[in-house]
């Protein structure tokens, strides 16, 4: 029988017995106890699902945040029994299951602890809503960190923390606020070296607790469904990061545009502004590729629908921007505004289309349009309905869409009552089982919308809500955050924090959704935007019609800003080739120096440090006045970027940090490509790829990807892969290459620009041959042309 404890407001808990049967099928290990069935699959060495059923039974095993690519790959498993344990092994990882009750203990080969229950599984019939609440505790490791949990308003390293999942419409969130929009249930443990994740895949209300109730125990529970996890060990913090997108999937690569800057306010209307704004860009050359549209472009806030009056010709307006390089993004929010003249709410309601309460009636809500209903996104017939609304978008020239208050959040109720039915894919269930993943699903249907009616072209999406696995479609943004330097710290926290729990594709509304920066938070912000993947300034309306766009602020700072939006630019050939690690390996553009140096404990608890992609180092100017700051850099060599001085890492280095400059390293041996300066992205051929070269002692290894920027010819390989190799010395500088190229560029020469060369030199050599080398120019670098096929570089010293 099971094993009970005293009762709580929610009932009497329970725990798993004595193991009295097993059996093997495969990669799945069954456990049976008087009531309690425990399924251990291996799915690869590194990576065990576990899975409970509290009564014997499993529920339906399906999932809205696994990929249909994730294949289970174990190279060596198998099974022992021990006299209090059986033992699971396979190459990396030992589970140790206790035949008394069922707790695990998971070890490396070597046997040193990675993983322990405390108490284990357990759970107890959820009187006041019916199921069951399951719960697992784990004993927390001595010095033990833990990161992840997606968008999270607070420290990255979360112990001593408490946080839920439960999606919610947290207008003017501030530090601590919980819950918020996404609903991640993934985080990571770091001790001892070691590194490992844990997947909690349940859409119910989850809570996770490390270590505020008690100092020794993290503990995950859900008011609902099942304990089904995954646990992925590393033992290197990025190992279980592109684990764990293996699990839940990894994005197409964005349209190129997208990696360029976007403008966005509550609202630009009518259509004679926005172009206004176009124009302003272009006029200032400020670069800039996309332009949004909110709520005020639809006839009074009805999706998929303009306002013929500010926008007469939207067609025409969008044929106008695409001529001045710009992309159009609107806004579609899930609300349906009760309109019997209303084609949308006609068709939705003919064909039961809208979710509704248990009694039968409509799910109803007050939110923009005024009165709504709302599609139940979990049935696979109404999300194929809604893609299909998106051909109108599509086919006037709309190049992405912004996914909005699909937490879901609706005006006095805040979000929908527990009792609205969805279907759930066939399985039909309350709101409580699908809150979490509502917005998630708004999202997907809405990309594939967008991906058939676009094809070829390569659409982009913006989605609030979401939850694990969106990374497969979707962009994010932190939401509707506050103008203050400590939300300037929250945008950086935030992007890391959602980076590595398989969300890199995000950024922060630059200066702030509510309120007005001043114009020097407004350029601290775009310079640490430079370095998110999604870079987009976005503001409310208010009293005063202040605006925020880059020139705004007067033109100290104007210049300032255009100086960084000018770099993010010239960056591009580095972000997307990190975006295409990203989409292929799953690593995390934006990675704490937790996730890049983790045996030094002084990274652990870092927040203003991070790097993007494999080789800058980003430290950016968090409060009013700073004119110097302190950055830790982790071992190695570093350039400081704005002037060269050489910087010996695993140490607080102190930095200048004038307006136009931010505290910025890029790590020694890399090679950074560059884009020469331009208005928008692909606005004229690259005839000239610029290659900034960094001299290192230590091997260090670059990327360049390349393919069209649009369209899908890179999945058919159209794209070219460059491989780079510096492994010099006080006598030489080696420079070698290795390439697969399957894409016609318009350049056919790179130019070098080499820093830091320690020794003077008159030879280069390029495959062998002897050509001169220029001197050096007055900041110290040296710049040469060498063509696109070379494979060996070598300066030899004089």
């Amino acid at each position: 029988m099971q094993v009970e404890t005293s009762s709580s407001k929610y009932g009497v808990k329970h725990y798993p017995d004595g193991i009295r049967e097993w059996k093997k099928e495969g990669n799945y290990f069954s456990f049976y106890t008087s009531e309690t069935t425990l399924e251990v699959r291996v799915i690869a060495d590194k990576i065990i699902r576990f899975r409970y059923a509290a009564e014997g039974t499993f529920q339906r095993d399906f999932s809205y945040a696994t990929s249909d690519t994730l294949e289970e790959s174990p190279i060596s498993f198998g099974i022992k029994e021990w006299e209090e344990t059986f033992e699971i092994y396979t190459d990396a990882l030992k589970v140790f299951i206790a035949r008394d009750n069922l707790r695990l203990t998971i070890t490396d080969t070597e046997g040193h602890v990675i993983n322990q229950d405390e108490m284990g599984y357990h759970w107890q019939h959820y009187l006041l809503k019916g199921g069951k609440i399951q719960y697992c505790s784990k004993l927390i490791q001595e010095g033990e960190r833990f990161y992840g949990l997606g968008d999270k308003p607070t420290e990255l390293n979360l112990r001593g923390k408490r946080l839920e999942n439960y999606g919610t419409d947290a207008y003017g969130f501030q530090k601590d606020t919980d819950p918020l929009y996404r609903n991640i249930p993934f985080y990571y443990g770091l001790h001892h070296g070691k590194g490992y994740g844990i997947f909690f895949d349940n859409t119910f209300r989850t809570i996770f607790d490390f270590g505020k109730e008690r100092a020794d125990v993290c503990s995950f529970w859900a008011r609902g469904g099942e304990m089904n996890y995954y646990f992925i060990y590393g033992p290197e913090l990025l190992d279980v990061a592109r684990a764990y997108t293996t699990i839940t999937g990894t994005p197409e690569l964005p349209p190129l545009w997208a990696l360029g800057y976007h403008q966005c306010r509550w609202s630009y209307y009518p259509d004679s502004r926005v172009r206004e704004i176009a124009k302003e860009f272009r006029k200032r050359k400020i670069p800039c590729d996309v332009i949004y549209l909110d709520i005020d472009y639809m006839d009074g806030f009805r999706c998929f629908t303009w306002n013929k009056e500010w926008f007469p010709d939207p067609a025409g307006l969008i044929r106008d921007l695409a001529a001045d390089g710009f992309k159009v993004v609107v806004i579609i929010d899930p609300g349906i505004k009760v309109d019997p003249e209303y084609a949308v709410y006609q068709e939705g309601l003919k064909n039961n289309y809208f979710c509704k309460r248990a009694d039968g009636a409509l799910m109803e809500g007050d939110v923009w349009p005024g009165k709504c209903v709302f599609p139940d996104f979990t049935n696979p017939v109404v999300r194929d309905w809604w893609s299909s609304l998106f051909k109108s978008l599509a086919e006037i020239g709309v190049r992405g869409v912004w996914n909005d208050m699909n937490e879901p959040a609706v005006f006095e109720m805040g979000t929908f009552p527990e009792d609205v039915r969805h279907d759930y894919d066939g399985e039909e269930v309350s709101h409580r089982k699908a809150h979490n993943i509502y917005g998630h699903l708004m999202s997907k249907a809405t990309a594939a919308g967008m991906k058939k009616y676009l094809m070829p072209h390569r659409s982009f999406l913006i989605t609030r809500s979401c939850y694990s696995g969106a990374q497969r479609w979707s962009s994010v943004w932190t939401g509707d955050n506050v103008s203050s330097w400590e939300h300037l710290w929250l945008a950086s926290v935030q992007c890391q924090r959602l980076s590595v729990s398989g969300i890199s594709f995000t950024g922060s509304d630059i200066g702030g959704f509510i309120g007005e920066p001043d114009g020097e938070l407004f350029t601290r912000w775009i310079q640490l935007a430079v370095f998110h993947p999604l870079m987009r300034t976005h503001s409310a309306s208010n009293e005063t019609g202040f605006n925020q766009e880059p020139w705004s602020f007067g033109p100290e700072y104007e210049k300032v800003v255009t100086k960084f939006i000018n770099l993010r630019y010239q960056l591009i050939p580095y972000s997307y080739s990190t975006f295409w690690q990203y989409a292929t390996y799953g690593t995390p553009m934006l990675r704490p120096l937790a996730f890049v140096a983790q045996d030094d404990e002084a990274t652990h608890n870092l927040t203003h440090e991070f790097m993007f992609g494999d080789n800058l180092l980003i430290s950016h100017v968090s409060e009013k006045g700073m004119t110097e700051k302190k950055v830790y850099l982790p071992a190695g060599k570093w350039y400081y970027f704005w002037g060269d001085n050489l910087v010996t890492g695993k140490q607080e280095v102190t930095v200048k940090t004038p307006l136009d400059e931010m505290p910025l390293f890029v790590k020694a041996g890399a090679v950074l490509p560059q884009y020469p300066e331009m208005q928008y992205t692909q606005q004229v051929a690259i005839t000239e790829m610029l290659l900034h070269v960094y001299y290192g002692e230590d091997v260090v290894r670059s990327i360049l990807y390349e393919d069209a920027g649009d369209h899908y010819g890179y999945k058919n390989g159209q794209y070219n892969i460059i491989r780079f190799k510096q492994r010099s010395d006080k006598q030489q500088f080696y420079l070698k290459k290795q390439c697969f190229i399957n894409y016609e560029t318009a350049y056919s020469n790179y130019r070098i620009v080499l820093h830091g060369l320690p020794f003077a030199a008159t030879t280069l050599l390029i495959d062998g041959k002897s050509t001169p080398l220029g001197k050096p120019a007055a900041d110290g670098t040296i710049s040469f042309v060498v063509p696109r096929n070379f494979e060996l570089i070598q300066i030899v010293k004089s």
